[in-house]
């Protein structure tokens, strides 16, 4: 008999992958299916972007280049964070990433073991938790509540940290509630963090480019307090429509940028070269794409609380950021889970039940709009229609 190691018997995994491949193996037994599960634009990425990658591999860049990533790719992400936060951050703290989940993988490894503490966001990114239970630290969640309009709350997260804390991660705009943390928030964070001077902080703002109603992404990075125990994670998956490209950034602490080097160097060698030359043509090229999709999130952000709203047992509240919907359903008599399985086997509308994004998620499904309008319509339609149903009463 094989044996491995306990550590691997903690993993969790990113059920929306699950929700994916049962909604394709349906599509493919020829059932009508809408998904509004999974978690990446459904726009193609730029036509200027794709051509800079096939340009790189026509001009022969087909080799390994520097684990953390080419200079100019690393220039690139310095100028687009001073472009918009008009933040100055070192290229050489720069790690290109084969996307944004990886930054995770590092951050929390470089940070867990036995006997410390890491805070998380619950309902939060599933492979925080999976990745922290991996390390054999202990995960402390902290609660992320619908009446903070699903941003943390300061007070709460500063009452969590113990002497044992070695990390916090927040995430906002937020997967899976579209909840951003408004900057009064965040700054009362960063001053109560004055105490905890050992304690660690990664953002994950991989959604920053989307965000609503006027309102502006409010970054770490602007926080120069904190700079030196500030990891920020970023990419171009959902800004760009680039999801399947595999490519992120992210920014660390001077004093633990070479671990990070040496993490690349055995882990993964480098990101593929001609993407990262795609990068560069996302961040320098034009924004007008950007503008469209989020343009286009925003039409049907509105659409669907609308939608969501007028279902029977359903309130949603009004999200903020991302393309994420995560309405309350414990009215309607179900469970999250096994509504949203249902929904799916008996509507074939992929949604993902709120418990696989942590313990209070209880009661709530994530819903994406990353989806066209016609068929955001068409599947509440087909939601209302089940819920109704006396035979689906619960």
């Amino acid at each position: 008999m094989l044996h491995t190691i306990a550590g691997f018997d903690r993993i969790g995994e990113e059920n929306a992958f699950a929700v994916l491949a049962r909604a394709n193996a349906l599509a493919a037994s020829g059932r009508d299916v809408i998904n509004l599960g999974i978690g990446q634009p459904d726009f193609r990425t730029p036509e200027h972007i794709v051509e800079a990658a096939i340009k790189a591999l026509r001009d022969g860049h087909h080799g390994y280049t520097p684990a953390t990533g080419i200079l100019a790719l690393r220039e690139a992400v310095a100028e687009d964070v001073h472009k918009k936060y008009g933040v100055t951050i070192s290229p050489d703290l720069v790690a290109i990433m084969p996307g944004g989940k990886v930054t995770m993988f590092a951050a929390i490894l470089m940070f867990g073991e036995p006997g410390v503490e890491i805070l998380y966001p619950d309902p939060g990114f599933p492979i925080y938790r999976s990745m922290i239970e991996f390390t054999g630290a202990k995960p402390v969640p902290i609660p992320i509540h619908e009446a903070y309009g699903f941003g943390f709350s300061a007070e709460e997260t500063l009452s969590l940290i113990t002497p044992r804390t070695r990390l916090i991660i927040v995430n906002s705009p937020a997967n899976p509630t579209g909840g951003v943390t408004p900057k009064a928030e965040i700054d009362k964070l960063v001053a109560g963090l004055a105490e905890w001077p050992d304690v660690a902080i990664m953002s994950d703002e991989i959604y920053a480019a989307m965000t609503y109603d006027g309102l502006e992404h409010a970054s770490f990075l602007s926080y120069p307090e904190i700079r030196d125990r500030l990891i920020l994670l970023d990419g171009w998956s959902k800004t760009y429509a680039m999801t399947g490209w595999r490519l992120g950034w992210s920014l660390w602490p001077d004093a633990i940028f070479d671990k990070v080097r040496k993490l690349a160097v055995n882990g993964w060698s480098c990101v593929n070269a001609p993407t990262q030359y795609a990068g560069i043509a996302a961040l320098t090229g034009p924004q007008d794409a950007v503008r469209a999709m989020v343009a286009a999130f925003d039409t049907r952000r509105k659409v669907v609380v609308e939608l969501l709203n007028a279902l029977p047992g359903v309130s949603a509240a009004v999200p903020k950021g991302a393309f994420y919907t995560f309405p309350n359903v414990s009215k309607t008599g179900w469970k999250a889970k096994p509504l949203a399985s249902a929904l799916l086997e008996e509507t074939g509308v992929a949604t993902i039940g709120g418990p696989d994004f942590g313990i209070y998620g209880e009661g709530y499904i994530r819903v994406s709009y990353a989806n066209s309008e016609e068929n955001i319509r068409k599947a509440l339609a087909r939601v209302g229609e089940f819920l109704s149903d006396p035979a689906n009463a619960r």
